[in-house]
């Protein structure tokens, strides 16, 4: 098997969800026998600082590194500044009968991303000539995959890039950098993306058909599966009992719809009782729609719960089963984790038709689908769904997990990486 690569701007600890699905891949690619090593950028660290940890094996938590991971001391490169000399050193090759692992570098940035691309590179070489590597992934087509292509085509090594999210409509338009996004799928030997939408833009940017890997998320249906709420983390929280709790999950910004959240929730409370929960946290930067809305509608702004980021997928499950319905009225997007999550704790879900949504949801079948240009109408959907009746709702539930459960499996996504390999290394 090969030693692999992968650079991801965001990586747990970080929140979203190209963070989470870096680790999920990650994995999977040790799983399947690969090497890995992990870059990824972080503001946490002085500019130029690397620092290096190892996994503690496949049990660890997807929200962080898990307790048993830990730094090492590798020798620094010369632009780097040096680690303590008395951390431990790891074995970093998996041997026969171990658990999978994974080395995770982590390089702090500078002020500007110039300048942060310039010094990725010279750090890239240096792990190199240390690891020999046989292969790069980008993951997230800028500046991940950007980065990654570069390396690998300066070196001469294979390389993967993989599209997320709205990766592709960033740079397709003013102030993105549309040459270099088609420099960057035109150069990569493989190409994949989280949807069968994502795909067919690429070959539409492309001008010619080439075979783009679907790699849809995936769930782990024994953490985030049906159930009751529970009742003392509600009252914990302090949402009152006869509230009807509309729930998001991630970082809340424009793209994932915030007017349309904070417009739904006025909207549903002028009927009854209801709050919104965040689970997650909200960009700083709509920090200001926020206050315009507690300005407008001090009440309902009262009724807005953010949880900040949880420490684990259990404690995610936890509260997706605390929301009674759940909202994804994203104008851009790729395949959201949150939904399918959702999905598998048998929420019912009321979501825009962005991105690869309508590959996970049909409407009225799994849950329902809103066209981007009516979510202004989402408090009156949220409304009419609730007059239907209970077993009705139950029944779009039940139908969502099993979706889940039928389609977006971590057997599906392996299989499809293990696709991705095959074609990378042929």
């Amino acid at each position: 098997m090969a030693r692999l690569l992968f650079f991801a701007e965001r990586f747990p600890p970080d929140i979203g969800g190209v963070s989470r699905s870096a680790l999920r891949t990650v994995r999977a690619l040790a799983d399947l026998g690969h090497d890995v090593h992990v870059l990824a950028w972080t503001r946490q660290l002085d500019a130029g600082r690397l620092t290096t940890w190892t996994s503690a094996g496949a049990g660890e938590p997807e929200q962080g590194l898990g307790h048993n991971a830990h730094v090492v001391a590798d020798e620094q490169p010369k632009f780097a500044a040096p680690l303590p000399s008395d951390a431990p050193v790891p074995n970093r090759h998996t041997q026969s009968g171990e658990a999978p692992h994974w080395t995770v570098h982590r390089l702090g940035m500078y002020g500007s991303l110039d300048l942060s691309l310039q010094h990725t590179l010279n750090v890239l070489e240096w792990l190199h000539d240390r690891h020999h590597f046989a292969g790069v992934w980008g993951h997230y087509l800028y500046p991940a995959g950007f980065a990654a292509v570069t390396f690998a085509q300066w070196l001469g090594l294979p390389c993967t890039v993989s599209a997320r999210g709205n990766d592709v409509d960033r740079l397709m338009f003013p102030p993105g950098d549309f040459a270099r996004l088609l420099w960057t799928l035109d150069r990569a030997d493989v190409v994949s993306s989280v949807s069968r939408e994502l795909a067919d833009k690429i070959n539409m940017l492309a001008g010619r058909r080439r075979e783009v890997e679907v790699i849809g998320n995936a769930v782990d249906a024994e953490t985030f599966r049906g159930g009751p709420p529970d009742l003392s983390l509600r009252r914990e929280i302090g949402i009152a009992p006869p509230e009807l709790v509309l729930g998001f999950c991630g970082e809340l910004r424009h793209k994932k719809g915030l007017p349309f959240l904070l417009s739904a929730l006025a909207c549903v409370r002028q009927a009854r009782p209801a709050c919104l929960l965040v689970i997650g946290s909200v960009r700083a930067r709509e920090q200001a729609a926020l206050a315009s809305f507690g300005a407008e509608h001090p009440e309902a702004a009262a009724r807005i719960f953010v949880t900040g980021p949880l420490d684990s997928q259990a404690a995610v499950a936890d509260h997706l089963r605390l929301c009674d319905v759940f909202l994804q009225p994203s104008l851009w997007d790729g395949l959201p984790n949150a939904v399918l999550e959702a999905m598998a704790c048998e929420r019912l879900v009321v979501a825009s038709d962005a991105g690869g949504i309508p590959e996970v949801i049909k409407h009225r079948e799994h849950g329902l689908l809103i066209p981007r240009a009516h979510l202004h109408r989402l408090g009156e959907v949220i409304l009419e769904l609730f007059d239907q009746p209970e077993p009705q709702r139950q029944q779009l539930a039940s139908a969502a997990r099993r979706r889940v459960l039928d389609r977006f499996g971590y057997e599906h996504e392996r299989a499809a990486l293990q696709r991705v390999m095959e074609r990378l290394f042929a």
